[in-house]
């Protein structure tokens, strides 16, 4: 199966992972949750090339990721932020995060705080009924008929 194939599955790990795991669009999508809007300095930070950034961009436009605002008319300049639906790729990126800094990097290149408190945040699956922290034995998986 190639990647492309992977968005027409009835399987939502591998129809979000034809969006997000592309290669740098998980990159690209940090720098916007780190503020940036602009291609330029992505393209700088990121060492990427104009039309590779230029296409994820475009995918990440065509998804609903983000969203292209006029920030100039003369001449005519665009950047880009997150919509509503990008930003709840937030968690995702966090879970990225923790596991890299659990089981890859021997320092952490990066700390999360609680803005309000100065504690770090911790990424936890909840039930919301029961209000408990859940691990993979406490979940029962049931899948579609035509579940890929």
């Amino acid at each position: 199966m190639r990647h492309d194939d992977l968005a027409t599955v009835n399987c939502a790990v591998a129809r979000t992972w034809a969006i997000v795991g592309e290669r740098w669009t998980m990159l690209i999508l940090r720098e916007f949750f780190k503020g940036e809007h602009r291609f330029d300095p992505i393209a700088r930070k990121l060492g990427l090339g104009r039309s590779v950034l230029t296409d994820r961009l475009r995918m990440l436009v065509d998804e609903g990721i983000l969203e292209r605002r006029r920030y100039d008319t003369a001449p005519d300049r665009l950047d880009y932020h997150l919509t509503t639906k990008g930003e709840d790729l937030y968690p995702l990126l966090v879970a990225v995060i923790q596991w890299g800094d659990k089981w890859v990097v021997d320092e952490p290149p990066v700390m999360l705080t609680h803005k309000t408190c100065g504690h770090q945040p911790r990424l936890s699956l909840r039930c919301e009924h029961c209000d408990t922290d859940l691990a993979r034995r406490d979940i029962h998986a049931e899948f579609a008929s035509d579940a890929w």
